[in-house]
Formats: C-alpha cells, sequence, structure tokens
C-alpha cells in the first residue's frame, strides 16, 4: 500500500496530528452527511477513514479505506452501501498502534456485538494506560484484533455488567487514562464523550431535525449545521432525534484543552474554546512582534499554518507582508514515489521562492514550529538562494522540548532539537541571522490569558512546551521515559 501525501507539505518536520470524528443523526442519508463532515476534517488525518452507519433493514453497516476520503467516500457506489439515518466517521492518523504502516484493522470506528444489541466507537486522542489494559484484558481472555488503544474500549464495554451501552461506555471510559474526545453509536442513540480534562475537541450542532458531533466546527459549517456549543471536560451526550441528554460520569479536573490546536492543528476557520483558531493566530503573530522585533524590509509567512502569524507580525511591527513563499497546491500523488533525481529537489517540489520579491531583502520567515529543524534549514537555504539579504525565523510557538502522549504523534524527545539546544545553539544549528519563538507566557495572552501562564494552575496542556504532564504517561514511563523533574 502506498503512503499518502501529508497536508502539510513538511511532512517529515512538522507535529502529525491524531484523528478527527464525526457523527450524524436523524438525517436522510447520513453517510452523505459524513463523507462531507469527515472531508472537512482531512488535515487532522490523512492515513485512512473509516464510517459505520445504521439502518433498520440492513442493520449495521461499515466501510474503511487507506486513504483521502475524497478518494473513497465519494461515489454513489460507495455510499449506497452505507444506508440509515444514524452514522459515524473517523479520520486516523496513527498515534498507537504501527505509526506511519496503518493496517485495515486499525482503520476506526470500531465495532463490537454486545447482549444488549451492536455499537460501533470512533475516538481522537490516546489512552497514556493503554498497554497496562491490553495486558490485563489479555490475560482475561479478550482476543484484539488491532494494534489501536481505541479497542481497549471495545472490550472494556463488553466485560462491563452496565444494562445499557451508554452505561458500558461510562464504566469503560473511567479505566481509561489520558486523552479522549468519543464519538459511538447504537441503533438508536449518537453517543459523544470528552475525557474530564478536555484535552481533544468536541463540538455539538444542529442540523435540521438532525443532530451532529465533530472535532471542530468547520465541519459542521460543510454540512450546514448550526453550532450549539462545546461538549465540556468529562461530559457525555447521549443523542436520539427527541433530543439530548447530558451527564458528567467523571470525577471532576480542571481544564487542560490543547494548547497547539489552537497554534496549528484546527484549521483556521474553525472556533475552539468560543476563539476563532485564525484570529488566535494572528494575535500569535501581534504578541511575537512585540516580544521580538528586529529591522526586515518584508515578512513572510511559511505556507500555509505560518500565514495568520505573519499577517499579525506585519500589522503590529509596520514592515509590509508579502508571499515571499509560493506552495503548490496540487502536489499529490504524482510525486509519491518519484525518482531519486526529483526526490533530491526536497522542499522545491512543495514550494517556491518568490525571487522577485525577495532579492536583496531582509526578510523575517513566521512559521509554526521547529521540531527537528531540517525544514527550517532548507527554506533559509532556499531564501538566501533567491538573493535574501538576511533570513530572521519567528516561530509561533515555544520550542518543542518534549513529547506528546495524548494524541499527537511527537517523535522522540532526544529527535527534539530544542531538548538539546538552548535558542541561541538552534539559531546557529540552523544558520540563521535571527531566530526567536515566542514565550510561554505570550502564547497565553495570544489565546485569551491575559495574565500569562499561571505555573500552579496552567489552563491549557502545554506539556509539548513545558515538559508539565497532567496525567503521568503510565505506559511510557514503565518503557523508561524520564519526567521533567526526573531528568532534571
Amino acid at each position: 500500500m502506498r503512503s499518502m501525501p501529508p497536508a502539510h507539505p513538511f511532512d517529515d518536520d512538522k507535529l502529525k496530528e491524531e484523528c478527527g470524528v464525526f457523527g450524524v443523526i436523524g438525517v436522510a442519508d447520513a453517510a452523505s452527511f459524513l463523507a462531507l463532515g469527515l472531508h472537512a476534517l482531512q488535515h487532522r488525518g490523512q492515513e485512512a477513514a473509516g464510517m459505520v452507519t445504521h439502518d433498520a433493514e440492513a442493520g449495521f453497516c461499515s466501510a474503511r479505506r487507506m486513504g483521502y476520503v475524497r478518494d473513497n467516500f465519494t461515489s454513489r457506489e460507495v455510499l449506497d452501501t452505507l444506508p440509515g439515518t444514524l452514522g459515524i466517521g473517523h479520520v486516523r492518523y496513527s498515534t498507537s498502534g504501527h505509526k506511519g504502516q496503518t493496517a485495515i484493522r486499525d482503520v476506526q470506528p470500531f465495532f463490537g456485538e454486545f447482549s444488549m444489541g451492536g455499537a460501533a466507537v470512533a475516538h481522537n486522542g490516546n489512552l497514556t494506560n493503554a498497554a497496562t489494559l491490553r495486558r490485563e484484558l489479555i490475560e482475561r481472555g479478550s482476543i484484539f484484533q488491532s494494534s489501536s488503544d481505541t479497542e481497549c474500549i471495545i472490550h472494556l464495554m463488553a466485560r462491563s455488567m452496565g444494562r445499557s451501552i451508554p452505561d458500558r461506555m461510562e464504566e469503560a471510559l473511567r479505566k481509561c487514562e489520558g486523552a479522549f474526545s468519543i464519538v459511538a453509536m447504537t441503533r438508536t442513540k449518537l453517543l459523544g464523550c470528552r475525557d474530564p480534562m478536555g484535552v481533544r475537541p468536541l463540538v455539538l450542532g444542529r442540523l435540521g431535525d438532525g443532530w451532529v458531533l465533530s472535532s471542530e466546527t468547520c465541519a459542521l459549517d460543510i454540512v450546514g449545521a448550526e453550532f450549539v456549543r462545546e461538549i465540556e471536560p468529562g461530559e457525555m451526550v447521549v443523542i436520539t432525534p427527541d433530543g439530548v441528554e447530558s451527564s458528567f460520569p467523571f470525577k471532576t479536573r480542571a481544564s487542560r484543552f490543547c494548547i497547539f490546536e489552537h497554534v496549528y492543528f484546527s484549521r483556521p476557520d474553525s472556533i475552539l474554546d468560543g476563539r476563532s483558531v485564525y484570529e488566535t493566530r494572528r494575535q500569535i503573530g501581534v504578541e511575537l512582534a512585540r516580544e521580538a522585533p528586529v529591522e526586515a524590509d518584508l515578512v513572510c509567512p511559511v505556507p500555509d499554518s505560518g500565514t495568520p502569524a505573519a499577517i499579525g507580525f506585519s500589522h503590529e511591527s509596520g514592515i509590509p507582508y508579502g508571499m515571499g513563499i509560493i506552495r503548490n497546491q496540487y502536489m499529490g500523488r504524482t510525486f509519491i514515489e518519484p525518482s531519486e533525481q526529483i526526490r533530491n529537489m526536497g522542499v522545491r517540489l512543495k514550494l517556491n521562492v518568490n525571487r522577485a520579491l525577495i532579492r536583496g531583502k531582509r526578510v523575517i520567515l513566521v512559521d509554526d514550529s521547529v521540531v527537528r529543524g531540517t525544514t527550517s534549514r532548507k527554506i533559509k537555504e532556499m531564501i538566501l538562494d533567491a538573493g535574501a539579504a538576511e533570513v530572521h525565523f519567528r516561530i509561533a510557538s515555544p520550542p518543542t522540548a518534549w513529547p506528546c502522549f495524548y494524541g499527537v504523534d511527537t517523535p522522540e524527545r532526544e529527535k527534539l532539537l530544542a531538548s538539546h539546544m538552548s535558542e541561541e545553539e538552534m539559531r546557529r544549528h540552523l544558520d540563521v541571522d535571527s531566530l526567536k519563538f515566542i514565550s510561554l507566557d505570550g502564547l497565553y495572552r495570544a489565546v485569551g490569558v491575559s495574565e500569562g501562564r499561571d505555573p500552579k494552575a496552567p489552563r491549557y496542556c502545554d506539556a509539548c512546551f513545558s515538559g508539565d504532564y497532567p496525567v503521568a504517561p503510565a505506559d511510557m514511563i514503565e518503557k523508561g521515559f524520564r519526567l521533567k523533574d526526573a531528568a532534571a
């Protein structure tokens, strides 16, 4: 199976988003709405997609495919195999199981047949105690079909003595640690749930007489649904055509929504935590310009994720904004398996420098993050080759120094440039005239926390920057991972 081209042009040097989930109830031809919703969430996972629907006559129907939604779930022939007015779907980038080599058995939603009927579950996030749960379940006789942590939830539900499927899911999730935003379904109900910290997003929408659950509001827009509200941290909703029942079955914890959703993962046209993602990213650029000014002639984004921050930086600094780097929007299947000569062209396949704009200028490049640093070096070389006088990097997130264990595929800590280099050492390594990251306080101000980050009670999960993990990653600690205090 060929690997899929990534959503971001620098697949080897960006954090990979985890997954996206979408569910509908009370609409004719649910599968068509699922296809549209998952297409809008494609940036959250490009390896595979799956759907499960239920129809009174056909029962539960499912389809799972490798690759993009547009390539697999747009034909009437496929959608006709998924009848019903109720369904859930999932787009996947593997954060557990076999990373980067997804098997079809790992593609969600997962389905289970229980004594009171069938249920399907799709999960965005990562269970930090999945290995422990899996080991215990196997010892008790469970037989796993996939390498995904999500399958643990199905097995826990099967062993529950709950009288209804929502009761069983509630009991199962009480045993799970880490991050989870879940959409699930029975024959008649659509279920949604977020972990007690609300690390991953989940929103509720109204679609005519029906209802929608989605990872992001941008997917509500594409199907014409009205945004109702966010599912609260620790909340479970059970939805029927008659309405929404809400409960809070888990022990209350302080909310720790993933701050990197604001920086990079979510689409800029989504609303997160009551804030426009685009406006937050523009404000990050404003904060960067205040914190790290530099004399220059041009502010350029690294497409596309750096664009809103570059606009904000330009506006605040008064330095003109320009598209100094142009992205090839049609980079796709043609170059999945290129010749060696073409492969050596690297990012030039994906980006090209606007030479007439760059030549002779002192250029500020605004990007969302630096992970390994390999792409930043290549872009710097392209800008200098085009005749730039100086190259200054401004990064719209703090240094990424710690791996994420809550649903983001992060390189091992030693491969993160910021884990073993200071800002000045990174500047020398990248060989640029200056390099500055937004501060953690500046990032908090950009997302609306005017006083900055409270180290005693951070409002967001920022572990990838701070090393402050709100839930100890039990499985990784068992494998030898050292937390910040232990590593110091």
